[in-house]
């Protein structure tokens, strides 16, 4: 084979499934139900734009950042139909990665699963930097004294040092991620329940002091604001794919893997317009600042009742069930790593299961080391873009890959079929290509850096070891 063949050779599906829980050492075990899998992307995607970049948004939409949120979800929804099938056809760890793998070649896998790795370790990394954020409001409300610091802010920013607290919720997201999957999933659950009721609760509080006054002018910015600020809380819809990294570990993993996707998807968009529309009517668009809103809906909560007890149930409720995206995100991090470490394309300890635990304990704790220098050290704004362009590509992969493999493989059973096709996964590439335009161009600048090191470790690396490649004689 030529080396172009070589790099656009595809992984057969039907040995991908096949392949599907085994590891090094060990298999990974199946006990996720259809709930805890919803629950699952629900804990991965709630939470990280409400509680951390709602406020950044605002400035740049006004009250349009409602729809901002609705456009942003629509680009999701186009992704997240063609996910559905993938993951009903392929219901395997590796999310994208793997679906690429078996329709647009060795490279393009390399390259949806790098992007992975910088959607999920910098997400991590930014939810665990605002975390400390809302901890310190909960302490200064209760307690009236605050976390020095040097241990609650990055480099260079408010005095900060090293974000101490930010590498503790790492470390604990890590010890439950090495219990197990299942006692995982069982926190993750009320970790999830706990954010749905203190975000509902803020709506009731907001609400109370909503004034249509502040819903005019609705888009003071124009389109190009609107356009802007969905480029920005689509980092709030980053999860909804969590789901499919539990392939392998899900009870009914052609039926639930769809259907946990489109519910997640569905609950944490109706959340975000409700609670966006509530911050906004409680409190008029210009006051909101860019520079100061970790703990903004805190802040909301407070001026909306003129007291400090609604805001620390919502600072309490936040730094308790932020711990839940931490905690998903991760798991879906090391199970990706898990399905490219079996490929060949990154070292095997990546993919050592611990025989008793049956969890890649290895994996775990070199992904935890890596998010936690990057949550402590590295401000939330820069990581915050940076996802987004990432997650963004990764998922126009996967809307092409739902093509690829209708042409390629009409006969594959599929649990779950797009509807509208082909118009649908072409209007998810599209989109995500529109909402792409809209990032900064620093932030280009860092997604191209990214790729050029990721092709040097392929090539290096990746294309040397790789299996697939290994089988060609």
């Amino acid at each position: 084979m030529s080396l172009a063949q070589r790099l656009m050779r595809t992984k057969p599906a039907d040995l991908i499934v096949a392949e599907g829980g085994r590891g090094e050492g060990g298999e990974l075990r199946r006990t996720m139900s259809l709930w805890q899998l919803t629950l699952f992307s629900v804990g991965a995607t709630l939470g990280t734009g409400i509680f951390v970049i709602l406020g950044q948004a605002v400035p740049k939409a006004g009250p349009a950042v409602i729809v901002a949120f609705l456009l942003a979800a629509v680009t999701a929804l186009f992704s997240a139909l063609s996910y559905a099938e993938l993951a009903g056809t392929i219901p395997v760890s590796g999310s994208s990665y793997s679906y690429a793998y078996a329709t647009l070649g060795e490279l393009v896998a390399w390259v949806a699963g790098w992007c992975l790795m910088l959607e999920y370790a910098v997400s991590v990394a930014a939810v665990a930097v605002g975390w400390g954020q809302y901890l310190n409001s909960f302490l200064r409300s209760l307690f009236g004294w605050e976390l020095p610091a040097a241990i609650i802010g990055s480099p260079g920013q408010d005095g900060g040092v090293v974000n101490l607290m930010a590498i503790l919720i790492v470390v604990l997201a890590t010890w439950l991620l090495l219990r197990g999957a299942s006692e995982s999933a069982t926190a993750n659950v009320v970790f999830v329940l706990i954010k749905v009721v203190v975000l509902l609760f803020f709506c009731v509080v907001a609400f109370t002091a909503l004034r249509a006054g502040n819903f005019t002018p609705f888009a003071p910015m124009g389109v190009a604001g609107i356009t802007a600020a969905a480029s920005q809380v689509f980092f709030s819809y980053i999860g909804f794919d969590a789901a499919s990294t539990a392939g392998e570990e899900a009870k009914n993993p052609k039926r639930d893997l769809p259907l946990a996707i489109m519910l997640s998807l569905a609950i944490v968009t109706v959340l975000y317009v409700l609670v966006a529309m509530a911050a906004v009517g409680a409190m008029p668009w210009s006051d909101f600042d860019p520079e100061s809103t970790e703990a903004g809906l805190a802040q909301i909560a407070d001026l909306a009742t003129g007291s400090t007890w609604a805001g620390l149930i919502v600072s309490f409720g936040a730094s308790i069930a932020i711990a839940s995206v931490v905690l998903t995100v991760m798991y879906g991090q090391t199970r990706i790593l898990f399905a490219m470490s079996r490929d060949g394309l990154i070292p095997r300890v990546f993919q050592k299961v611990n025989p008793r635990r049956q969890v890649p304990v290895a994996n775990t704790l070199i992904v935890a080391a890596f998010i936690s220098v990057l949550a402590g050290l590295v401000p939330l704004g820069q990581l915050a873009e940076a996802t987004s362009i990432g997650t963004l590509f990764a998922f126009a992969i996967v809307n092409v890959g739902v093509l690829v493999l209708r042409h390629r493989r009409p006969d594959l059973p599929r649990s779950f079929r797009t509807p509208l096709f082909p118009a649908t996964p072409v209007l998810g590439a599209i989109m995500c290509g529109v909402v792409m335009a809209g990032l900064a161009g620093v932030t280009w600048v860092a997604f191209g850096l990214w790729m050029l090191l990721g092709f040097a470790c392929y090539f290096l690396y990746g294309y040397r070891n790789s299996r697939l490649n290994a089988e060609v004689v």
